[in-house]
């Protein structure tokens, strides 16, 4: 079976002494606990895994009964080290105090019990783990199937992988359209839009949410005023209100928005908004018109390549530690710039979108970036980009 690369992060963690609650968080459907279970399978640590999945939202005291079972059954097998490992931990309210009362006592009485937790998406975990669990977790952010793994998992080529994007179950329906729609919609937008939010969040216009996402979706790659986002939705109410959505969107790494790339923090947050998905499966599940029709619209594929690129950038942000940003002036464009601790990095897709690319001519005088590069060029094919590591693009030559 196919290990992603965090099957060696998560071993290693596990297998080293006792230091902190291992927190596994990321997007529906990424194999999170698939990975968990591989890990399983090869440790030599005794352990107990439940999921809380079917387990009453108003019982957390579940979690100190697994607790006890498992200091019980370390006592009677008089086993050194133990290992929890809860699965949708963040369906339980209040979850995170009883982990920390639990994790406490262990700490206290010296008792060598190692936990895992699993969550869906930062949106459902980062309120319990900041206001809780402070300094007693290390968290692994498992991000989207990249168009390398996909490849050598599923034998996608690039094509495939910018349209179907990077959801492993749906790649067994990729010749399947209609079902392979249906698993994008039903197994990871819905639960999404309709399900996790609404878990951690008071969502007044639960269908203006959906509406907003949708539209994101259908605007991926392109800039648009939150005004005029207002003007094609019903009820909207205000920017406010789909600015808070947005971000709530992001949280669940489905769709973002990037801001414009300036010298003061004012000129940027105070932009025009760009959008872009998380995962081109979204796109193409909720606005495409199947895969041959739109991979032979050069201009509409343009959206797609660019989007493609997008993706892999916002995914792995957090991963390398920096910010994506797009650039415009006039008639000047760059698609994205990357920023980390004051380096930047220009990126132009040669998609078919624009007939030229002296936006990035003129975004490298004005701001003298460390690298500008051209995807899609004759020199660096948008395969090759989407196989690069991203931390190399800050890294000394």
């Amino acid at each position: 079976m196919f290990k992603r690369k965090y099957y060696d992060i998560i071993k290693a963690r596990i297998e080293e002494e006792r230091l902190s609650i291992q927190v596994i968080a990321g997007p529906r459907q990424v194999g999170k606990s698939t990975v968990v279970s591989q890990v399983l399978e090869d440790l030599k640590i005794p352990y107990l895994s439940e999921s809380a999945d079917a387990v009453d939202p108003d019982r957390p005291e579940w979690l100190s009964d697994t607790w006890e079972n498992a200091r019980n059954i370390m006592k009677l097998r008089r086993y050194n080290e133990f290992l929890i490992v809860i699965d949708e931990v963040q369906k339980l309210n209040n979850w995170s105090e009883f982990v920390k009362r639990e994790w406490d006592a262990d700490t206290r009485n010296k008792t060598n019990i190692k936990v895992v937790l699993l969550g869906s998406s930062r949106l459902l975990i980062k309120k319990g783990l900041t206001e809780s669990l402070a300094g007693r977790y290390e968290l692994i952010r498992m991000g989207h199937w990249s168009f390398e793994e996909m490849r050598d998992a599923f034998g996608f080529d690039i094509n495939q992988y910018i349209y179907f994007g990077g959801y492993p179950q749906g790649a067994k329906y990729k010749g399947n359209e209609k079902r392979w729609r249906d698993y994008i919609k039903y197994s990871i937008i819905e639960p999404v839009v309709a399900k996790d939010i609404l878990m951690t969040t008071t969502i007044y216009k639960p269908a203006l949410l959906k509406q907003l996402f949708e539209l994101s979706c259908d605007y991926s790659g392109e800039i648009l005023s939150l005004t005029k986002m207002l003007g094609q939705l019903t009820d909207a109410g205000n920017v406010t209100t789909l600015s808070t959505y947005i971000e709530l969107l992001n949280d669940s790494q489905v769709v973002t928005k990037l801001h414009k790339y300036a010298n003061d923090n004012a000129r940027r947050f105070n932009s025009i908004p760009k959008y872009q998905v998380y995962n081109t499966a979204l796109m193409s599940a909720n606005a495409g018109r199947g895969f041959e029709k739109e991979f032979t619209d050069s201009k509409r594929w343009g959206r797609w390549v660019e989007s493609a690129v997008g993706a892999y950038l916002v995914s792995n942000a957090d991963e390398y530690g920096y910010k994506v940003y797009y650039w415009r002036e006039n008639d000047y464009e760059v698609d994205f710039v990357l920023e980390r601790k004051g380096v930047t990095v220009a990126i132009e897709v040669k998609s078919g979108r624009r007939k030229s690319n002296e936006g990035i001519s003129v975004f490298s005088k004005k701001f003298s970036p460390r690298i500008a590069l051209v995807v899609g060029s004759e020199a660096l094919s948008v395969e090759d980009f989407l196989t690069t590591n991203l931390g190399d693009l800050f890294e000394d030559f």
